[in-house]
């Protein structure tokens, strides 16, 4: 499952995107090993307003900074993180493996959606997967994608270390840490199930300017909401 949601595309066979016959609705059509897409019953993203649980779900977050390494992969701008941050959740310890973007965000909240969103990609040593999804709005500049900002490849390419920028995920997250929490999928092709989401309540910012050169290098890469079913899905506690 982690080769899925680290290439996001690189190890699957057929060509999937955004639009067209390739887009998000054909996606179950255009492999079998992407079935799931089209009849998962736990699929993601969705929309967090339809919460039907109450609760404060705590988790603890040890992120790193780490040497900038950046992957276009054709469907995303990836950040991967060498060893040393972590996420303990539900007793579970999970690695952070790599942060990627899309514009707009995947998740809505009850309707809203945002301009970007950080999904942060993290792998237990059983080979389970955790994301942190972050929504991005409009603000002050944020330092850490100014770091990224730097080396942005527009147009996809291979992976490039850049040993003298430094990035931080922690500037990525939100200082306010309440949080939604349901199973899901990868949102991309397979779309395998059995993936433990956390989606932050509050936002980070980053400048207009930022928002749009990581979203021109993307282009619209956001699946749309899947149907909730009959999930439990835990929102803070008021």
């Amino acid at each position: 499952m982690l080769a899925a949601a680290g290439a996001l595309a690189a190890g699957t066979k057929a060509k999937w995107g955004y639009e067209g016959p390739v887009g998000p609705q054909r996606w179950g059509n255009l492999d079998a090993e992407y079935a799931l897409c089209k009849r998962g019953r736990a699929q993601s993203p969705i929309d967090l307003g339809v919460a039907n649980a109450e609760g404060n779900v705590v988790i603890s977050i040890d992120y790193r900074p780490v040497a900038l390494t950046v992957l276009h992969n054709g469907h995303t701008v990836q950040l991967s993180i060498a060893n040393g941050s972590s996420l303990m959740s539900g007793g579970m310890s999970f690695e952070l493996v790599q942060v990627h973007f899309h514009t707009p965000s995947e998740h809505a909240m009850g309707g809203r959606t945002f301009p970007l969103e950080a999904h942060f990609v993290h792998q237990s040593a059983a080979g389970r997967l955790a994301v942190i999804g972050v929504m991005i709005v409009e603000g002050a500049a944020n330092p850490a994608l100014a770091a990224l900002l730097r080396h942005l490849p527009m147009q996809a390419a291979a992976a490039q270390t850049h040993p003298g920028t430094m990035i931080d995920p922690n500037g990525l997250m939100p200082a306010k840490r309440d949080l939604y929490r349901y199973m899901g999928s990868l949102t991309t092709p397979p779309c395998g199930e059995g993936v433990t989401w956390h989606v932050m309540a509050a936002t980070v910012t980053a400048s207009p300017a930022q928002i749009e050169m990581l979203g021109r290098a993307m282009g619209a890469n956001a699946r749309p909401v899947q149907a909730a079913s009959d999930r439990l899905i835990v929102a803070p506690a008021r």
